[in-house]
């Protein structure tokens, strides 16, 4: 094994260890009350940081670990063997923040980077998801700052985060790639007013919040990156973003199967174990088979948006897709093989069920995926043809 190799497998181990004997304890009893609390999850932040794993995504230059692609995937697929809201413990930290400028990184990214402050951002819109051209925020120019108005929805724990980056119009009648500029809003902002939290089928304890923007003034000094250049900035994150909601779906669906089988080993019926029937090791096979496909669309992925290779974008599409389709194939099929100790809440396959369903939904859905590969299959076959 290289140098590389032998610091990979020492990271995975050190998060596997945190996941599985810290995390996954906590994951029944936060399924139940479909709440975790805000104090709890600051502590599992800490240890995390203590560990030198938090922000685990972000680069060197503005305080992050600086971390190889193999190292990020490893660390991906471990934490995403548990639930949704404890895997956000580790920080996978919005990309937009390598766009602070030097007093906002000296006075937000330390509190940030350690675990002590949380950050989300709002993009969704009622009316505007993956079109982006639909966003109706919008922001003005006034004396010292500007004044947000619109609304927000489907914001991840926007109702606890202490900054909230919020994508605004600030450009109405330009194109789409120069019309929108980042703002960071801080917690406590009278201007962010009916905060609410969705009840949802899965991903309990991951709070999804929707509010407004009422006459939200933010200042000059907190407007991220360039002006008219939020697209940009947002577009700088979406590779990343797609490669956690296919880990996520990688890893709930590994679990899965391993459970699958050690149940299929352990179960009789018709006077053999589950294992020995033909029909159960079928289900198993394409499980695995379509997992470690999934493995690799996310290392192949992942390599490219490190190497900032100009396909990385539909790379990270093709992931995203498979990934989040897979992981509701394979949960459907070892859901089948638990037969009704599946549908049962006393065992977490249920969960997996429910949990895996989002991932088509998230960071893009799959109709959106298949969109962008496919105009990126047609340019490339004009290209060929001279067209």
């Amino acid at each position: 094994m290289t140098q590389l190799d032998n610091e990979v497998s020492m990271i995975r181990e050190t998060a596997r260890r945190f996941v599985r004997n810290r995390l996954v304890p906590l994951e029944q009893q936060i399924e139940t009350d479909d709440d975790v609390s805000t104090e709890l999850l600051a502590q599992l932040r800490s240890e995390v940081a203590a560990l030198g794993l938090y922000g685990f995504n972000l680069p060197e230059s503005i305080g992050g670990p600086g971390l190889p692609a193999a190292a990020k995937v490893a660390i991906l697929e471990e934490v995403t063997h548990t639930s949704v809201p404890l895997s956000e413990v580790f920080g996978h930290l919005p990309l937009q923040l390598t766009q602070a400028d030097d007093r906002q990184r000296a006075e937000l990214l330390p509190d940030i980077l350690s675990g002590k402050k949380t950050v989300t951002y709002a993009l969704t819109e009622p009316n505007a998801g993956s079109d982006l051209s639909g966003l109706r925020a919008r922001a003005e120019k006034v004396a010292g700052g500007w004044v947000l108005n619109g609304s927000k929805h489907f914001i991840s724990h926007a109702e606890t985060a202490d900054y909230i980056i919020v994508l605004a119009v600030t450009e109405p009648s330009a194109a789409l790639k120069n019309k929108l500029t980042t703002f960071i809003v801080r917690r406590g902002n009278p201007g962010v007013v009916g905060m609410t939290r969705y009840r949802k089928m899965g991903w309990r304890g991951y709070h999804l919040n929707g509010f407004t923007l009422e006459n939200c003034f933010v200042p000059d000094e907190d407007v991220l990156g360039a002006r008219d250049a939020g697209f940009l900035g947002m577009m700088q994150s979406i590779n990343h973003d797609r490669l956690l909601s296919a880990s996520r779906s990688l890893g709930l669906s590994a679990r899965a199967q391993s459970m699958a089988c050690e149940y299929a080993l352990e179960r009789k019926a018709f006077g053999a174990n589950l294992s020995q029937h033909q029909a159960i090791q079928f289900m198993v096979a394409d499980n695995d088979v379509e997992i470690e496909a999934a493995r690799m669309l996310i290392c192949t992925a992942a390599e490219m948006i490190e190497s900032e290779d100009p396909r990385a974008h539909v790379a990270a599409c093709r992931a995203k897709l498979y990934a989040s389709e897979m992981g509701c194939r394979v949960t459907d099929r070892v859901l089948q093989i638990f037969g009704g100790m599946g549908y049962m809440t006393e065992l977490p396959i249920e969960r997996f069920y429910r949990d895996a369903r989002a991932f088509r939904i998230g960071e893009g859905t799959s109709e959106m995926q298949r969109i962008q590969i496919a105009r990126a299959a047609f340019a490339t076959a004009g290209g060929r043809h001279g067209l």
